[in-house]
């Protein structure tokens, strides 16, 4: 047996183990840096859409989940409420909603929805991001809106005034009508909000 010993093996090895254990603890490094970069969780779910299921939901009710930190309102409308809409056209500033920005494109329509009996709304006023107050028509004289009242959302801070599309009224300072998000449903009851419906899904 010959007491030899090969240095360039020795050499070979010895920065063969040093790379494997430097890689690895520039890795250990590494993760929780990169980790730092990504956004928490908390972040990610206020981000993340939201299933609102609204089997229950009936003519008239509205509900008022989160998304992204703000309120958004889902409101069941009634047939009534439906032949209502197309009779403010005169009243609002923008009845075709023409500026696209605020709505996706599927519910640029008379009612802002994908179905009439059902639309989806960010509730934050478009003057200075006051939450407006959901009125229906039956409210009107306690609140002072008149006769001709036919339900919707009146700011607090400042009169704004919205239809039971999110169309604003002519004559009050917000400047546009409420914002419609992306959203599609899942089925009849269950709706995602935040996102638009992937290929193929109505």
């Amino acid at each position: 047996m010959s007491n030899t010993v090969d240095n360039s093996k020795r050499r070979f090895l010895t920065t063969a183990a040093s790379v494997v254990v430097g890689g690895a603890g520039a890795a250990a490094v590494a993760v929780p840096f990169v980790a730092s970069m990504l956004p928490s969780a908390k972040a990610r779910a206020a981000g993340a859409p939201i299933k609102v299921d609204i089997s229950k939901l009936q003519p008239g009710q509205l509900i008022r989940p989160e998304w992204q930190g703000k309120p958004v309102w889902i409101l069941r409308r009634s047939e009534e409420v439906i032949s209502d809409l197309t009779t403010l056209d005169e009243q609002l500033l923008d009845p075709a909603s023409a500026i696209e920005e605020q709505q996706p494109d599927y519910c640029q329509n008379p009612a802002r929805s994908i179905r009439e009996d059902v639309i989806v709304l960010v509730g934050i006023c478009t003057h200075l991001g006051c939450s407006p107050i959901h009125v229906p028509k039956l409210e009107a004289e306690s609140k002072n809106l008149g006769s001709e009242w036919k339900g919707g959302f009146t700011c607090p801070c400042h009169g704004s005034k919205f239809d039971l599309a999110g169309r604003v009224y002519k004559g009050v300072p917000a400047p546009t009508n409420l914002v419609v998000p992306p959203h599609y449903f899942i089925d009849d009851n269950l709706i995602l909000v935040g996102e638009h419906a992937p290929k193929g899904v109505a």
